[in-house]
C-alpha cells in the first residue's frame, strides 16, 4: 500500500498552487531557463519525494533547486548537490548508480527515501516561514507513509528544524544543529515508536566546494547511519 499511497500523494503535491510567490518563481524559472538547458522542457511544478517505500533511512533536504529538481522533476536530480549526494549513496551501496541527470534515468535507491519540507523552488533558496508551514502537511503525510524508517538524516538546519517541529517534546531536549549531531524523536509514522535523527551540513555547492562538507565527512556519517538503521534488524 505504501507505494500506491505515495504515488497518490505525489500527484496531489505536483498540482499544488498554495504559495503564490513560489508558483510565480518556479514558473518564471521554467520559462526563462538557464542557457545550458535552453533546449530542455522544465518541470516547473512542485516536487514529491522518491525512493524505496520500505526505506529504513530517510534523507530530508530543503527544496528543489531552481535548475535542478525544478527542471528535472526529481529531488537532487540534475545539479551539483545531487552529484555529491548520489555519488556518496552509490559508494555506500544505497544507490545503483553514482549520478542522476533526469527522471527515468535508471536510478534506484536501496533502503533510502528522499523528501523535502518545501516542494517548490524558492527565490535565493530561502522559503519563508509561512511557505514552509503551508508545505508541512505534505511533509507530514509523506513521512507517515514510511513506517520502516529508523533514521532521518537532516541535510541542513532547516531540515533539522522541520523534523524537530514534528516532535515538539523532543525538540526541547535536542542539540543545536551541527554536523553529526544525533538525537531521538517520536517516530513520524508511529505513535508507539522512536526514531533517530542526525544532522548533516547540506550537500550544496556552498558547502561541498568550500570544504565545509567533504566526501570523507559525508561517507563517515552515512556509515554511522547505515549501522544505526540496520542494527538488530
Amino acid at each position: 500500500m505504501s507505494a500506491r499511497e505515495l504515488r497518490t500523494l505525489a500527484e496531489e503535491i505536483e498540482t499544488c498552487r498554495r504559495c503564490p510567490r513560489l508558483v510565480t518563481w518556479r514558473e518564471k524559472v521554467a520559462r526563462t531557463k538557464r542557457r545550458a538547458y535552453a533546449d530542455e522542457a522544465y518541470w516547473g511544478r512542485p516536487v514529491a519525494g522518491f525512493g524505496d517505500p520500505r526505506a529504513r533511512i530517510v534523507l530530508v533536504g530543503l527544496a528543489p533547486g531552481a535548475h535542478g529538481a525544478n527542471r528535472t522533476g526529481r529531488a537532487f536530480t540534475g545539479d551539483r548537490s545531487g552529484d555529491f549526494l548520489f555519488a556518496a549513496l552509490h559508494r555506500a551501496g544505497l544507490a545503483n548508480q553514482a549520478e542522476s541527470r533526469a527522471r527515468g534515468d535508471g536510478l534506484t535507491l536501496r533502503d533510502v527515501f528522499i523528501t523535502l519540507p518545501v516542494r517548490c523552488a524558492p527565490p535565493d533558496n530561502a522559503p519563508t516561514p509561512s511557505e514552509i508551514a503551508r508545505c508541512t502537511p505534505f511533509f507530514v503525510r509523506e513521512l507517515s507513509m514510511l513506517p520502516s524508517a529508523r533514521v532521518y538524516v537532516a541535510l541542513g538546519a532547516i531540515a533539522f528544524r522541520s523534523m524537530l517541529a514534528l516532535a515538539p517534546r523532543d525538540a526541547e531536549k535536542a542539540p543545536h544543529f551541527a554536523h553529526g549531531a544525533w538525537t531521538e524523536i517520536a517516530h513520524p509514522a508511529s505513535s508507539k515508536e522512536r526514531a533517530a535523527l542526525v544532522a548533516s551540513y547540506h550537500v550544496s555547492q556552498q558547502n561541498t566546494q568550500t570544504g565545509r562538507l567533504t566526501p570523507a565527512m559525508f561517507d563517515a556519517l552515512l556509515g554511522a547511519v547505515i549501522e544505526r538503521a540496520t542494527s538488530d534488524a
